[in-house]
């Protein structure tokens, strides 16, 4: 049927009305037909009985299009305010099943059944849990401006219900809203996604009524906590899946096979869950967050089999009907079921009375008005279509069965790797009307396409996906027509998906992902495919056709002041004021991190050159570089005869590189322009237009993503044309380069503002014309560079002089050079010498090309008196070293804009003669440069990450050149080609080195502009080849595609450039406030350590006796025999904890010392002695005393007969402290049976390194020492509370040593795993039998399968009884723990090897950024305190913690001034306090480790912790307090940290003084005698006043002996 003058998409209105009045039932009185029908055209068109139904009418529609017609693609663009989305759901993607409480969900259950593909499961699969930044990287790469993710209805409530709430899983949510929105993309959020909660199911699930409220709850919550940001919410999506293959068919979770009553029931429930949850929107939320609620349905377009044949019409009318209809009737329509479905479903239940093939429930009038309605949009899933035909179903539950219905495919249609997905695109455009027809009428809201999409299977060239693109450009064209031809109101398109998941029940078989993710790396790395950049093209077209872009020219970079020409440098220059001030700096000042930010307009950026990523190098009529023609030569010497012949494919893939840089959102991108792509032979007579081009389209594509492009014009490639007629050597190069200046600013220069006219100038002179490592591969090392530099000096001069007549006044922009400069340091700063090497390095490196540009227009007189004098003493008439004439130091001085430069390492440099042959630049520095051995080595040899140095770089040129405008536009390191995306070397570079840079711009007034990191993506790295990558994003070289996957380092670089620098974390604030009155405050030593009087009146030995006497096991023979001699300073001991303000002192009791052979067979009463006179002067001082029974040293005696692997010592050591709780238990309130067990049993049995230093059986014997320890504190503890507490009333318990440990990688759910595994093996080990009743599970089961793994019989870690576990659990008054500090932790796997290192399975590294200290395995991190504090109150059910130790140490040089001690006791300390009133951790004590310096076990005297300074060279070992006995007695004085907002406190009085340093008291050999450096001065000072003595005593004779000789002469001659 034809209507005149009607678009198609108008004949529904009409048909509607005419089927009213067609209407059987219907009486018309007076009405004229023809005043209707009289525009209608009949002829063709059949007798009816009534008119069509919305279905039939579209086919009727569609069906007279031709096969042009409905082929025809359509070249428009979307509507400007279309909604380009795309899609994850929580259960594919997410990961993190047992991640911060998560409850169990129907698919984990139904993945660990073993019921989805090949035993695969969802446990991790993308890990998107701990990828929120990478998943939006993701997404602001592909550009588009909504997502659309579901929410873990079990993540939140892990029970379902509201009363089991998660903060951690609601946390995860709001951290990726938040992303969301911050990156400008606005998430559309789906309440459920299939993943219901294990709980719930077990009630039932969907088929139970109850659930209606509880989804009703959990949807409330959603909406309050994330609605403000949240502005889209689909309630449920596909429905229709859960119904028919959760519980119909049973294929997906939960696996219910019931089609005849409960998919009907699910269906039921699910409509008035989602009535419900848009009904608490509607009345409770609406108004004040302005959202939308509306439910995604699922459905296919069903094409009758024969259009011709009105069975087989019906059919797929059907099918709609029961697909689409079943949900959509109800909340579109009336609120009830379809006529046509509850039609079918009472003809069946009359044509199958014995076996009701389905029992669909009825509405009540009320749940009807309360769902009709309840839609704020119409969203659609759709992915494919069927063929559909009449049938006779019988009674045959399901669909086909019930509704009498075929559904096929055809043929013709192309497959995917779903059997369910066949690719019909039209059916969108079809049932998109069909929608707009059937439900929109009456209720007209727009349609949201809510999924669209199509799998692959997995392959090797599953990147390359062309079938997704053809099947995308299909779907997107049609969901067009729709919109422009059909007038449909589709407001948005969602590509199904982001990225690969976990396919259900197909597991990982089938991948819908626009990114593959690897499932087979633990970090679970996304490459786009090429789908997503075809994607993304669509986005930034909007549609099919190009359009023009909104200008923008770029970033506003502010115009340079022209500084005035400055006078040359003097020799040394006046920068040698740098030196002075940052070389004497102390490590710890060096180290300290810096929190701030740069200025607004900091242009932050990335780089890349265009021979390293371009390829194409023979394409479109491009010219060779000298590097084609190096590289293409045989014998090249680089790796592998590697070439940049395609590198990464740049030429051809501009839009994958646009890609990565709006995944960066960088402000400005670095590139070079290849001179011979542009001028083939070097010069504007070889114009080639298609290299222009490229470089067109790139500019263009930067501005379009608001990228300010900064243009290298030359770099290093220099056309071999060119080089062919002398190349830099040839003067005639500076007009030549001029000219293709001149033509790259005519060309480019309206919209690049940023120019540097070279890069690394000083490269090409030196490796490329001296040692000619690189192309032209000149060497001419004495003549050649110095003769190359001066023509590219003037060549750089002119071009600026081009621009600076011709271009700036109309384009504005700035011109400079690239400059490399690497920092070198003076080897030693007191030696005057060594500062003139320094300076003249750096004037040879930066200021042979900065000096005449930026100051004179004439090298240094550094750089020139040296060479002068090197060819003169050569034999030269003048110097090798050309010069300027006056007109052309004019002509150069000034040429620049802004200091641009390019910084990667610094050296130390020591002054030398250098050889005089062969002539060599080299050779004229006169000076030996050595590593930076501090420094952490890179993937390049001799290029060492010495982040200092940038700084001290960035304020030497500030100081040398007259505070520039500077530019950092090239750093990075080098990571061998191995290291792909889990980048964690280059994170600590960045993190480092531009933090040196933020110090010298907020500290030093350094006027830094912008940073540039290097680079963008792997690439070819010179004379390296691919052995090595720079870059933030990982390329794959063996693959033709070359995929780009962004590294842990790109997100983030990208954090560091949202933030705009460092912001203070909050874990670094300062919080100011009080702990509890009756704060226990204290400080510890223990008795080895400190005691000395090792063999005094009648001490027995101990295993650190021999240990210490045995030779190299302690540092230097350092030995406690003496030690701090505290057995005979009680006195003195007790003072300086009244000079600290301690309530409490900790130490222990030598076991030896009151039980000389470890058993009670005999008492030293000397012992007892000296422990009672020690309790009782800390008493009278007011100090509580907290014993330590057993800090390390058994007994010798013991050990004899096997120490703690005989289980017989727990007997002992209940004997031990039976006596020791008698005799001193009367006034002492606070034990510690047991110091760090972890220590005793690994370190001291395991790794060997304390006494009794075993580390022959590291697989058992720790294992069993562990156990018997925690047996001898559980016996001590039962013994104290059954003989002693009830007249005692003291609290006794263990003390239980351990780092925090974080992920190495925070994005990669191994690496948490991994750092779980450490604190369990660590602090849990111990703790978990003793809190919580024996090991923990990770410790047996991991020891359990790995011992039976290698073939043992039973497990290597012991086991305790049940009557064992029950006598051990909760022996413990309080939580002892001792901290020091943080390590990283990642998976490791050491094998078969039967260790406990083995068992752990983890490795640890540290943050290059945490401080030092004294000790190689002690980093400054406050963080951690509060972190495992808060874990202990978690995992031990929130204890009484007393903190028994945390400390620093420092090594070499004494010095009283440690505050570096200060500030690490000032910030751990308020971690304390952080946790007792943020957290409400139960810490009810702090002990600072260590009162004085004492022997730190095996490294000797070396590593000191002390408050206090113990002065060894004095046999009266005095203590001398350091200035951190000030800060810790006034925290101990204010009980914490009073609010300086308040006021001056009355407790922050001055505290003790340090006092000025000691000599140093190392020890020297001096005349056979090891004596202390004091002493050997004495005896050095007394030798030398010997030998003055007898020297005048010998002059005096031989005088006398003279005189007398001629007295006698003359005497005789008389």
């Amino acid at each position: 049927m034809t209507v005149h003058d009607c678009i198609l998409s108008e004949h529904q209105f009409l048909g509607d009305l005419l089927q009213v009045l067609w209407s059987n039932s219907l009486n018309i009185i007076g009405c004229d037909m023809n005043e209707v029908l009289n525009k209608l055209d009949m002829q063709d068109v059949p007798v009816r009985s009534q008119f069509r139904s919305s279905y039939e009418s579209i086919l009727h529609e569609f069906g007279d299009q031709s096969t042009e017609e409905r082929d025809l693609f359509l070249s428009k663009a979307f509507p400007v305010d279309f909604q380009w989305a795309t899609s994850t759901e929580s259960f594919k993607v997410e990961g993190g099943w047992l991640e911060g409480e998560k409850g169990e969900t129907i698919w984990d259950r139904f993945g660990h059944e073993g019921q989805a593909f090949n035993n695969q499961t969802a446990d991790l699969t993308s890990d998107s849990y701990n990828k929120v930044d990478i998943d939006v990287h993701l997404l602001r790469s592909l550009g588009v401006n909504t997502y659309q993710f579901s929410i873990s209805w079990a993540r939140v409530f892990p029970s379902g219900h509201r009363d089991s709430q998660s903060h951690e899983g609601a946390l995860y949510y709001d951290n990726l809203i938040n992303a969301l929105v911050k990156s400008g993309i606005q998430p559309v959020v789906t309440l459920y996604h299939w993943d219901l909660p294990q709980a719930l199911q077990d009630n039932g699930g969907w088929t139970n009524p109850s659930i209606v409220e509880a989804f009703k709850d959990y949807a409330d919550f959603c909406f309050s906590r994330f609605g403000d940001r949240v502005k889209n919410w689909n309630t449920f999506s596909s429905p229709w899946v859960v119904s028919h293959a959760g519980y119909g068919t049973g294929e997906h979770a939960p696996g219910v096979k019931d089609y005849v009553t409960a998919s009907y029931q699910v269906t039921h429930n699910i409509l008035k869950s989602h009535a419900e949850a848009w009904h608490v929107y509607n009345d409770n939320y609406r108004k004040t967050q302005g959202g939308k609620v509306g439910i995604a349905l699922n459905s296919d377009w069903a094409q009758p089999t024969d259009a011709n044949n009105p069975e087989d019409v019906a059919a797929a009318e059907r099918y709609l009907h029961f697909m689409l209809g079943w949900f959509a009737h109800p909340i579109f329509i009336d609120g009830d079921y379809p006529a046509v479905l509850k039609t079918q479903i009472e003809k069946k239940r009359n044509e199958c009375p014995g076996s009701v093939p389905a029992v669909i429930p009825t509405f009540t009038a009320e749940e009807k008005a309360r769902i009709k309605g309840t839609s704020d949009f119409f969203g659609l899933n759709h992915y494919t279509s069927r063929l559909v035909s009449s049938s006779v179903g019988g009674c045959n539950p399901g669909p086909e069965g019930v509704g009498d219905f075929q559904a096929k495919v055809d043929p013709s249609w192309p497959a995917t790797a779903s059997d369910w997905i066949y690719s019909m695109p039209e059916g969108l455009r079809r049932l998109l009307n069909y929608i707009k027809a059937e439900y929109l009428t009456a209720h007209n809201v727009p349609i949201y396409i809510t999924g669209n999409g199509m799998p692959t299977e997995y392959s090797v060239d599953t990147l390359n996906d062309t079938s997704r693109i053809e099947y995308m450009r299909g779907y997107i064209n049609e969901a067009l027509k729709a919109i422009d031809q059909d007038k449909v109101d589709v407001q948005r398109f969602t590509v199904q998906s982001l990225m690969d998941g976990f396919e259900g029940n197909q597991g990982y078989s089938e991948r819908f992902g626009l990114h593959l993710v690897n499932f087979e790396d633990g970090y679970r790395p996304r490459t786009p495919k090429q789908s997503a950049y075809f994607f993304a093209q669509i986005i930034q077209q909007n549609g099919f056709v190009s359009r023009t872009q909104d200008h923008f020219e770029g970033l506003k970079i502010s115009q340079a002041r022209r500084s005035t020409p400055l006078p040359p440098s003097e020799v040394p220059s006046a920068s040698k004021v740098v030196w002075e001030k940052f070389t004497p700096q102390k490590k710890f000042d060096r180290q300290m991190y810096h929190y701030g930010h740069f200025p607004q307009d900091f242009s932050w950026g990335v780089s890349s050159s265009a021979y390293q990523i371009e390829g194409g190098w023979n394409e479109d009529g491009k010219g060779p570089s000298v590097w084609d023609t190096f590289t293409q030569k045989p014998g090249s010497g680089i790796p592998g005869n590697a070439t940049g012949n395609v590198a990464c494919d740049s030429y051809n893939r501009l839009d994958e590189d646009l890609y990565m840089l709006r995944g960066l959102n960088v402000k400005s991108y670095r590139f070079s322009l290849s001179w011979s792509r542009i001028f083939p032979n070097g010069k504007r007579e070889s114009l080639n237009q298609k290299g222009v081009d490229y470089y067109n389209r790139l500019i263009n594509g930067l501005l379009a993503h608001k990228i300010t492009p900064m243009v290298t014009i030359y770099h290093w490639d220099l056309p071999q044309a060119l080089q062919n007629i002398g190349g830099w050597q040839n003067v005639e190069m500076i007009d030549i380069f001029n000219d293709y200046c001149d033509f790259c600013f005519a060309t480019f220069g309206d919209r690049v503002k940023f120019w540097m006219t070279m890069n690394d100038p000083q490269g090409v002179a030196w490796l490329g014309y001296g040692t000619g490592k690189i192309p032209p591969n000149i060497k001419d090392p004495g003549t050649a560079p110095y003769e190359v530099a001066h023509n590219l000096i003037k060549a750089h001069a002119k071009a600026y002089h081009t621009y600076d007549d011709k271009y700036r006044a109309s384009q504005g922009g700035l011109v400079s050079i690239a400059l490399n400069a690497e920092w070198v340091e003076p080897k030693d700063i007191n030696v005057p010498r060594e500062i003139v090497a320094a300076d003249r390095a750096m004037q040879f490196q930066v200021g042979w090309f900065a000096h005449p540009i930026f100051k004179n227009g004439d090298y240094p007189e550094a750089m020139k008196a040296q060479v002068l004098v090197k060819s003169e003493l050569q034999g030269r008439s003048q110097s090798r070293l050309p010069s300027f004439t006056e007109e052309e130091k004019n002509y150069i001085k000034g040429t620049a804009d802004m200091f641009c430069v390019n910084h990667h390492t610094t050296r130390i440099v020591s002054h030398v003669t250098g050889p005089l042959s062969p002539h060599s630049y080299q050779n004229d520095w006169d000076i030996t440069e050595e590593e930076e051995g501090g420094s952490p080595t890179t993937a390049i040899k001799n290029q060492r990450a010495v982040s200092w140095g940038l700084r001290r770089l960035l304020n030497w040129i500030k100081e040398e050149y007259g505070a520039p405008d500077i530019y950092i536009t090239d750093n990075g390191v080098a990571t061998k080609a191995k290291t792909t995306w889990d980048d964690i070397e280059r994170v600590y570079y960045y993190k480092t080195y531009i933090n040196e840079a933020l110090k010298a711009y907020e500290l030093d007034g350094v006027r830094l502009k912008g940073y540039l990191a290097t680079s963008l993506m792997d690439s070819f790295e010179w004379i390296n080849g691919y052995t090595v990558g720079f870059g933030l994003y990982h390329v794959d070289f063996t693959d033709t595609n070359r995929p780009r996957t962004p590294k842990f380092s790109a997100h983030f670089y990208f954090q560091v450039m949202k933030d705009n620098g460092f912001p203070i974390p909050d874990d670094e604030r300062m919080l100011y406030g009080e702990f509890p009155q009756g704060f226990l405050w204290s400080t510890a030593t223990a008795a080895y350590q400190i005691e000395g009087g090792w063999r005094a009146d009648g001490k027995g030995l101990s295993i650190w006796d021999k240990f210490a006497h045995t030779p190299l096991k302690v540092f230097e023979d350092d030995n406690g025999d003496i030690a701090c001699d505290s057995y005979n300073k009680i006195d003195e001991d007790v003072a300086i904890l009244k000079q600290l303000r301690v309530n409490h002192y900790r130490f222990s009791i030598s076991w030896t010392r009151v039980l000389p052979d470890g058993t009670t067979n005999y008492i030293n009463e000397a012992g007892f002695s000296y422990y009672n006179r020690l309790v009782n002067a800390l008493l009278a001082a007011n100090i509580q005393p907290h014993i330590t029974l057993y800090h390390w040293d058994l007994p010798q005696a013991l050990q004899n007969v096997g120490g703690w692997e005989n289980e017989t010592t727990v007997e002992r050591f209940k004997d031990y402290a039976d006596l020791v709780f008698s005799r001193l238990g009367d006034r002492v309130k606070l034990w510690i049976t047991i110091n760090e067990p972890y220590n005793v049993a690994m370190v001291g049995h395991g790794y060997g390194v304390a006494a009794p230093g075993i580390s022959f059986r590291p697989g058992t014997l720790p294992y069993i020492v562990g156990h018997n320890l925690i047996k001898a504190h559980a016996e001590a503890w039962h013994l104290y509370n059954d003989k002693y507490r009830a007249t005692q009333k003291g609290r006794v318990s263990i003390t239980i040593n351990s780092d925090w440990s974080e992920p190495r990688n925070p994005y990669k759910q191994e690496d948490i795993d991994a750092a779980r595994r450490v604190i369990q093996f660590y602090i849990g080990w111990f703790a978990h039998p003793i809190f919580n009743g024996d090991y923990s599970e990770t410790m047996k089961t991991i020891i359990r399968e790995r011992s039976l793994a290698a073939g043992l019989s039973k497990s290597r870690l012991p086991e305790f009884t049940p009557e064992e576990i029950k006598r051990i659990k909760g022996t413990y008054d309080y939580f002892g723990f001792n901290h020091y500090t943080t390590v990283l932790a990642y998976p490791l796997n050491y094998g078969n090897l039967q260790h406990y290192d083995g068992d752990r399975g983890a490795g640890t590294v540290v943050d290059r950024t945490w401080l030092d200290s004294g000790s190689g395995w002690l980093k400054v991190t406050p963080f951690g305190l509060r972190r495992i504090l808060n874990f202990i109150k978690k995992e031990y059910g929130n204890p009484t913690i007393i903190i028994t130790e945390n400390g620093v140490s420092e090594r070499g040089p004494i010095d009283l001034k440690d505050y570096h001690r200060s500030y690490f006791y000032e910030k751990y300390i308020n971690q304390v306090l952080k946790a007792h009133l943020l957290d409400d951790v139960d810490v009810r004590g702090y002990t600072a480790w260590s009162l004085m310096d004492n022997l730190e076990w095996a490294t000797g005297f070396a590593e000191r912790f002390g408050l206090f300074y113990v002065n060894r060279s004095d046999p009266n070992v005095p203590r001398v307090a350091k200035e951190s006995v000030s800060l810790y007695s006034t925290i101990i004085n204010c009980n914490g940290f009073p609010d300086p907002a308040s006021g001056p406190h009355d407790c922050l009085k001055p505290g003790p003084e340090g006092t000025s340093a000691p000599v140093n008291v190392s020890s020297v050999n001096f005349l056979g005698l090891k004596l202390s450096a004091e002493e050997a001065e004495t005896g050095l000072n007394a030798t030398f006043a010997l030998l003055i003595v007898a020297s005048t005593g010998a002059i005096c004779l031989a005088i006398g002996c003279f005189l007398t000789k001629r007295r006698l002469k003359k005497n005789s001659r008389s």
